[in-house]
């Protein structure tokens, strides 16, 4: 199975404001491996990046002049997504601006959910962890998944990010959150435990010199106890 954990970074927040992408980035997975194949370009919106927006991700105006417009890559990005299954993390939004995008080059490229089934990470994480924060870095916190470097929200990055979010929320593990989550201020913990499947036990066997040593021992506590002892009463 091929999937692809998809992340994008927009000019803003609304697609019907005319808000457009300014980067693509994609990590490949094959039968739930990362495989080291991943497609990442900056597009030229031909538009100005609101402020909120230059805040979360760094990417400036006058880096994007020289980058290439969506129209330029839509074929070799529709190539590398293929048939894949997308993962993506508030699927919704980054899907809408996809399809937006899409349209502005024709028709005939259709839309997104023509080409792959889509799977909404944060979806998935409010059934499993409901009334609890299941932003990418509350689930890497709680997953123990390793983002430090994310010093900014980056298409690659956060792809890779959301791969091995989705990996181990899948992997068979269960989360033990003990309802302990917030802020860093609350001194929240999480345990991961790994699903330990169990095995038939070996049954084993007193001999009859295990047995008669058993007895004998019985006997004893009864003739200390001045009668049936608790032991007995038990076994019996």
């Amino acid at each position: 199975m091929r999937q692809i954990v998809l992340d994008t970074e927009t000019t803003g927040l609304e697609v019907r404001q005319g808000h457009r992408l300014i980067e693509i980035a994609c990590v490949e997975l094959v039968e739930r491996r990362i495989t080291g194949r991943h497609y990442q370009t900056y597009l030229n919106p031909d538009r100005a990046i609101d402020e909120g927006a230059r805040a979360v991700t760094g990417i400036e105006d006058e880096f994007l002049l020289d980058k290439p417009r969506f129209a330029e890559i839509v074929d070799e990005f529709l190539a590398f997504i293929g048939d894949a299954e997308l993962i993506i993390h508030n699927a919704a939004f980054d899907v809408a601006f996809l399809n937006a995008e899409l349209a502005r080059v024709g028709d005939r490229y259709g839309r997104i959910a023509d080409r792959c089934n889509v799977l909404d990470t944060l979806l998935m994480a409010r059934e499993r962890y409901p009334g609890q924060r299941n932003s990418l870095d509350a689930l890497c916190k709680r997953l123990g998944v390793d983002n430090s470097a994310r010093d900014l929200h980056g298409g690659l990055i956060d792809a890779q990010l959301l791969a091995d979010v989705y990996l181990a929320m899948t992997s068979g593990q269960v989360v033990l959150d003990l309802g302990f989550e917030g802020g860093a201020e609350t001194g929240a913990h999480a345990v991961i435990a790994p699903v330990i499947l169990a095995l038939r036990p070996r049954v084993l066997r007193a001999s009859e010199e295990e047995v008669d040593t058993h007895l004998k021992r019985l006997d004893a506590l009864d003739k200390s106890a001045g009668g049936q002892s608790v032991w007995r009463k038990q076994e019996a």
